[in-house]
């Protein structure tokens, strides 16, 4: 018999309110233990309660709401570089990086920058790197806190642009700053995204050392690692780390590819 294909990283959320259950449950059980043991033990329940769902809602990585790729399959010596926050002054030079070192790319646009200049976001794609969503206006200090109107707003309307500029709709989804609440899988299943984090990363929005920040990316360097960096950071160098950590990338002896999904 011929071997069963490999399970798709391509994961589009199937039960995007399961979590609602989940969160019954656990409340049933806090009412329950609270009348059994008492309001001291039922208040530190419903608080562990309530810190899991927080835990789940800004650990990048967390699968407590829906599915979330956060590495490749392990095998060859293959990382895939997802660069955040574009277009941006940076893109053209990155590009350019890009091509000398033969390495290819996933850029998770934000949505209202791509509308500004979309000139960029066809010669991303005319280069052959991918586009992402990444949300429409990149609310960053409350997209963990979005409810699920103006959470829908932000992946809908994002995906929407990026098709119209492209021709194509992205695939892939990276929530702002990784954080992921409960309302972002419903949208995410409508528009048939899969959600990205990483394994790998040096800080390079705050961070404005080249060499430390290829220092820390290195350190976390394995077959299938997802490598997050960021271009038009307000420190203005992400250009120069770009090009630092493709040469560690080099150096450790692995290739930049688009996953085979």
């Amino acid at each position: 018999m011929p071997a069963p294909p490999p399970p798709s990283l391509h994961r589009v959320p199937r039960r995007p309110h399961a979590w609602l259950w989940l969160a019954l449950v656990a409340h049933g059980l806090v009412a329950w233990l609270w009348w059994r043991a008492g309001w001291t033990w039922g208040l530190a329940a419903l608080l562990a309660v309530h810190l899991a769902f927080v835990w789940g809602t800004l650990r990048p990585g967390s699968r407590l709401f829906g599915p979330v790729l956060r590495r490749l399959p392990a095998g060859s010596p293959e990382v895939w570089l997802t660069i955040d926050d574009g277009p941006s002054d940076d893109t053209a030079a990155i590009l350019d990086l890009l091509d000398a070192h033969a390495a290819r790319a996933t850029f998770f646009l934000v949505g209202a920058r791509a509308e500004a200049r979309p000139e960029l976001v066809r010669e991303i794609a005319a280069r052959g790197h991918g586009i992402g969503n990444h949300s429409h206006t990149h609310p960053q200090a409350r997209f963990w806190a979005l409810g699920p109107a103006a959470m829908r707003r932000e992946i809908l309307d994002c995906q929407a642009t990026l098709a119209r500029i492209t021709g194509q709709a992205p695939r892939w989804f990276r929530a702002v700053v990784g954080h992921a609440n409960p309302f972002v899988h419903a949208p995410l299943r409508e528009a048939g995204l899969s959600r990205v984090a990483w394994s790998a990363r040096g800080y390079d929005a705050v961070e404005s050392d080249p060499a430390r920040i290829a220092q820390r990316v290195a350190r976390d360097l394995a077959p299938g690692a997802i490598v997050l960096l960021h271009e038009g950071a307000p420190h203005g160098r992400s250009v120069e780390v770009i090009a630092e950590v493709l040469r560690a990338v080099d150096a450790a002896g692995y290739r930049a590819v688009l996953p085979a999904d």
